[in-house]
């Protein structure tokens, strides 16, 4: 029992006690201090959310970024592949581009909502001309163009991928990292063997010649008249 409200305590004693107890009371039932309590709730919970990305250094959020252009930029070029290229197999590698990238991108877009980072939805004015580029091409022209393009741009991505799975600072980005760069690798393999198989094609005047899909199947191509 509270000693103020003891019997034994003066009239006056008594009447601070209950003044405290309505005090209390009609504190705890007050509805701006309930709504000042969800306030704080909300707010300290964006802090979290804010937290998260701030947390990621600006390696982590640099390759994030450079990540999602790069693998949106992939499906653009595989879906134009598929329509330009006169090659069986490099229609087969735009498809096994679309496939690959697109999954890769879905897996980026998971952490990226984790940390709190908003990823690119749309290109840069560098990779849009890479696009627009390839896209004005077509039939042989195309398939020499957007082969050697892609050796190149697989050997640059496999750098920063890499880079950052050995020296990125957050485990999920690092972890993205590892696990597409065997992917990365499997797809400038198969860029460079079928650039060649295209080099070697053009190379190759007047006589039968095969490409090999990425499906593996060998396909035969029909002799090509000389190229001006």
């Amino acid at each position: 029992m509270n000693p103020l409200c003891s019997p034994r305590k003066s009239l006056l004693a008594g009447l601070i006690c209950i003044g405290f107890s309505v005090g209390a009371a009609a504190q705890g039932n007050n509805p701006a201090n309930s709504s000042s309590a969800k306030a704080d709730n909300a707010a300290n919970a964006s802090a979290t959310a804010n937290g998260n990305a701030s947390s990621l250094s600006s390696q982590d959020r640099t390759f994030m970024h450079k990540a999602a252009l790069g693998g949106m930029t992939e499906v653009k070029l595989g879906n134009i592949a598929q329509q330009n290229a006169q090659s069986d197999a490099v229609k087969q590698f735009g498809e096994r581009m679309v496939q690959d990238h697109s999954k890769a991108n879905d897996e980026l877009k998971k952490v990226a909502s984790k940390k709190g980072v908003q990823l690119p939805t749309s290109l840069d004015t560098k990779h849009q001309q890479d696009v627009d580029r390839l896209q004005a091409k077509k039939g042989a022209a195309f398939d020499e163009a957007y082969m050697d393009h892609m050796v190149k741009d697989h050997k640059k991505d496999i750098g920063e991928f890499k880079q950052e799975a050995q020296a990125g600072h957050d485990a999920d980005v690092k972890g993205f990292a590892s696990h597409t760069l065997p992917t990365l690798q499997q797809h400038l393999h198969l860029a460079q063997s079928t650039n060649a198989q295209i080099e070697a094609r053009g190379g190759s005047q007047g006589t039968q010649t095969s490409d090999r899909g990425a499906n593996g199947q060998t396909v035969a191509r029909a002799p090509r008249a000389d190229r001006n």
